[in-house]
This record gives C-alpha cells, structure tokens and sequence, in this order.
C-alpha cells in the first residue's frame, strides 16, 4: 500500500491497480484541483476542499462515490461511514467519519471533524485503527490537544496529521509536541504491508504535501 497526501483533507491510497481519492479538491477550492484516475472516491464533507470526485475520473475510469454513512463494499474493500455528532461551521456542514478496510489494513479518515467527544457507537463502529488521518489545523475542527486525544482513544498504530499545510505550521509543531514526536521527518509517500504495523503504538508520520513540490 501507498499513501501520499495532496494538501487538505486529500489523501491518495494505492495498492496495484486499485486507487482510493479521498476528500479531493473540487472546482471552486482554494487548493489547486489535482486529477488522476480512482476505483473508489470517498467524501467527506460537501465542501468545496473535500468534494471533487469528478478530478477522480480519467479516461474509463469513473470513481464509485461515497458520500455519506453507511456500509458499503466495492471490489473487495470495505467502507464504513459513520456520521459526526456535531455540524462543522456557520453552514452546519454535516462531516463523515469513514473506515476503510484494505489490504488487510484498516485507515481511518475523521475528515473535518470538529470534536474529540465521539459517541461510543461511533467508537465501537470504528474498532481498531490501524492508521488514522485527523486534521490538526484549529479552524473550527480538532486543535492539536483534541488529535492527539482523540489518537489516544483509538488507539491507533500510525497516526498521519492532515489539514495544517494551509497556515497550520503553527498547529502542526503543538500536534508533534503532544504526540511526543517532535523530531518526525518529512517523507513524500509511506509504503508498507500489514506485517509492517507489527510493534507501531502511536506513531506519527508526517506526510509533505505533494502540491508544494
């Protein structure tokens, strides 16, 4: 498996020729919208920043969307979307949590989540994380001491701050702080296998953006 992110709330997953967008830049985002092509594009807010499903298209190919809670499956890989219990911002943007098992491998995107309380159907509907995305960014969603709490309470192997490359270098160094990870390095993508998460309790990586290269 291949992860790398793209700014934002975008992450791309790849394993082979399976492709997973998630949250991608849409046509009025701030962020430049990045296209490829993607068996499976995953929403999390109908924001702007995070509901560009058609960049996810290219040439025969054409995502399978998901855009809300729910279970679902598609060619093999299991999605579970759990809706957030607080709104997000002035408009009361609804947010969705989502789980994606893959690979033997289970992610978790909290996409714009505004709050570390979750319910513990919710908790017990995530289960066990082996990498969770979080935003760590302190606009209206989780500031650095909610990720990491929230981090705690899932327990997860690898956790992969996003939505700080936007002027969040500030929430970014705070989020490190509390993870005790200070010193991570920057890396363009992470690689790995399950046997890989072997040992791993907590462990920050941090992604560089691909859209500064």
């Amino acid at each position: 498996m291949i992860i790398t992110y793209h700014g934002g709330h975008f992450v791309k997953i790849a394993q082979g020729d399976t492709v997973i967008g998630v949250n991608p830049f849409g046509k009025n985002s701030s962020h430049k919208p990045i296209r490829f092509g993607a068996r499976v594009g995953i929403v999390s807010m109908d924001h702007p920043d995070m509901n560009g499903v058609e960049n996810l298209s290219h040439g025969e190919k054409v995502p399978f969307t998901i855009s809300g809670a729910g279970e679902y499956e598609v060619g093999g890989i299991a999605i579970s979307g759990f809706l957030s219990p607080k709104p997000v911002g002035e408009k009361k943007l609804l947010n969705t949590i989502y789980t994606v098992e893959f690979e033997g491998i289970r992610l978790c995107f909290l996409g714009a989540l505004s709050s570390p309380e979750l319910p513990a159907e919710i908790l017990e509907g995530i289960g066990e994380v082996d990498i969770l995305f979080t935003p760590v960014c302190d606009k209206e969603l989780l500031t650095p001491a909610d990720a990491e709490k929230i981090m705690l309470a899932l327990e997860a192997k690898i956790v992969i701050p996003l939505a700080w490359d936007d002027g969040a270098e500030k929430q970014l160094k705070l989020f490190l702080k509390e993870a005790g990870a200070e010193k991570t390095e920057r890396i363009d993508k992470l690689t790995l296998k399950r046997k890989d998460l072997e040992g791993k309790e907590g462990d920050v990586v941090l992604l560089e953006p691909l859209s500064h290269a």
